[in-house]
Order: C-alpha cells, then structure tokens, then sequence
C-alpha cells in the first residue's frame, strides 16, 4: 500500500518516456503551428478517460481492472480480455526498450551492439521489479525530481526563437488539429496502469485528485517542449526533425560539458525505467489471475522473450512502423475501451440490484 499522493510522481513518470525525443515531428505533420493546441486537446481526453476510469473502479473499491474483468465477463471471457491486456503492457515495454535502444545507438554509441544495450536495460528493469512495488514508486519519485535540471537546459533554445513561428493561430482546420491529438496517444499512454494499482492505493477517495494534477503536470512539460521546438525550429526544419528535443540539446555547450545531449540520453534511463517496471508489474498482475507464478520467474521469462523480440527489430523504419501500430492498439483500449468497460459495469449494476430487490420481495 502507499500514499495517494505519490500518484502525481507516478503519473508524470509513467506519461514521460522515450517519446519527448521526438514527439514534435510527428503531430506537427498534423497540426502544424497549431501542434500546441493538439496536444492540449490529448491532454482534455486523458483527463475525461481517468474520469471514467475511476468511477469504473469506484464501484469495485479494491479490485483491479483484472478482477472486474472476471466479475462482469466471467472466467473464460474475462481471461481472454485480461490476457490481450497483458499483450498490450508487454507491446507497450517492447516498443520502450527499441526506441530507447534506437536513440543510444544512434546519438551516443553507433557501434555498440544494439543487443547488449537491451540486455543492459533488461537487467536494470530485473533489478528493480525484483525490489517489489514500493521500489518501483520510489524510482517514480526519483524519476520526476531528479530530471527537473534538463528542462532548464530547454531555456538556451530560447535565445534563438522566433515567436513568429506559431503564427497565425488557428489556421489549421480542426481536423487537422484532431489528428495531431490522435498522433500524440502513444506519447502519453501510462495512466491506464492506475488501471491496476488502485487497490494498493491507501487513501483512495484522493486518488482522483493526484492523478488529474499529475496529468496537468505532464501537460505542462510537454507543452513547454513544444512551444520551445515551434519558436525554434522553422516548419520545414520540424517537420524533418527526427528527435527535435535531442537537437535541441545539442546546440547547448556548457563549459564544463561539451554535448549535454549525450548525457541526457544517459540520464533518460532513469526516466523510462519506471514506464518500463509498472508495465511489467502491470502485466505480471494479470497473469497471477491465470496462473500461479513467482514474480523473478516472471521477470526473467518476460525480459527473454522481449529479448527475443528485438533480435527482429533492427531499423529506424521498422521502429516507426511498430510504434504506429502500437499506438493504433492503445488508442482502442486505453480512450476507447473505458468508456465501454463502464457501460458494461453500469449495466451490470443495475441489472444486480433489479434481481436483488426482486429477491428480497419474494
């Protein structure tokens, strides 16, 4: 069990990841200047989602999504849904894992075996998931504060912005800006894995409250990467930026650090480990529904078989591909699947107490 509070860390943690490195490209391709408002839109439909999410598990108090799963499907049906969820959390892990691994190779060690950069990781995340939840909340923690000094790295950009570059607002169609707030659902995915850690949550009637500041909180930085790339960058030059927040790094020279950029990709591994154990956890939590497993056998096949999977992964299109069509999987069950879920439950509720006072009449 721990404090409602730590929710706000966690949720920041969980929506920072690997994706700030490059994010701006592609809902720019959208949105244009107006990628701004996009991702403010992104940010309106998570907030309606944990809505949602949370009086889903209101009325179950101390269950996860798993065990709702079993009560409302039943045994068979709610293990097939419970098990395209775990899919879904281990997806989710891989494509961290190949984006990460992608960006080292690329910006910091070009010639080091992409292998054992994911094995690196792999034992780190083993190393942690062993330490049980509470370590992994702590690394969220830790997670949110310690990276705070790279924003402030962001601010030298702002030395050659052009505030013209976001003008004329509101020149896009709003389709236009819809799609730029679809292109940002793989970016902030995360706060579904509240999704199975409420139970363990002790002060649940705050819990809400936590969760929506810590999404206002991502919002901000995301938003305020975003304003910095569009003043900085030009539309041509943004929309060819593979990794425009890197780019932005490497224009920083410090005088006792040559390439900031280098050591925060490096440090970035603090930021994604938590994405990456409470997407283990998360998918460790519904297999213990179906099966009886320890949680270091669990790990250690989980890390293998991922291992496995990125043996096929090994080119920039092939990552792109794969996060596109993760991101089409998380759109359907992370802002799609709650609002069904809680129809379902609501209708399943209502039908429960019919029956009840049927029976107490009788």
């Amino acid at each position: 069990m721990f404090n409602a509070s730590l929710l706000f860390f966690i949720t920041t943690a969980v929506q920072i990841g690997v994706e700030v490195h490059g994010f701006q490209s592609i809902i720019f391709k959208d949105a244009k200047q107006d990628a701004w408002i996009s991702i403010i839109l992104s940010f309106l439909a998570a907030h309606i989602v944990v809505f949602v999410m949370f009086k889903t598990l209101e009325m179950y108090d101390s269950d996860d999504i798993y065990g709702i799963h079993l009560d409302v499907f039943g045994k068979y049906i709610g293990n097939l849904i419970n098990l395209i969820l775990i899919i879904y959390c281990f997806l989710v892990y891989f494509a961290i894992i190949e984006n990460y691994t992608e960006v080292i190779n690329t910006w910091v060690f070009p010639f080091l075996s992409p292998s054992f950069i994911t094995i690196t990781l792999l034992i780190l995340v083993i190393y942690t998931f062993t330490g049980g939840l509470r370590v992994m909340i702590g690394i969220c923690f830790f997670s949110y504060i310690l990276p705070l000094w790279i924003l402030i790295v962001l601010l030298y950009p702002l030395e050659y912005s052009n505030v013209n570059y976001l003008l004329p607002v509101f020149d896009n169609d709003f389709i236009s800006i819809l799609k730029g707030a679809y292109s940002m659902t793989f970016t902030i995915v995360g706060f579904e894995v509240f999704n199975v850690l409420y139970p363990y949550v002790k002060e649940k009637n705050k819990a809400k409250k936590y969760v929506h500041l810590g999404l206002l909180s991502t919002l901000s930085i995301y938003l305020f990467v975003m304003l910095i790339s569009l003043t900085f960058f030009s539309g041509e030059q943004l929309e060819r930026a593979v990794w425009a927040t890197l780019t932005l790094f490497s224009i920083v020279h410090l005088p006792f650090f040559e390439r900031i950029e280098l050591l925060t990709i490096c440090f970035w591994m603090l930021i994604i480990l938590p994405n990456l154990c409470l997407y283990a956890w998360s998918a460790y939590r519904g297999l213990t529904r179906m099966i009886n497993i320890t949680e270091k056998k669990f790990i250690i096949i989980f890390a293998a078989i991922v291992f496995i999977g990125s043996l096929f992964i090994r080119t920039r299109t092939q990552v792109e591909e794969m996060t596109y069509l993760f991101g089409e999987i998380a759109f359907c069950l992370v802002f799609v699947y709650p609002f069904i879920l809680n129809i379902i439950v609501n209708i399943k509720k209502l039908f429960s107490k019919k029956k009840a006072k049927k029976s107490g009449s009788n």
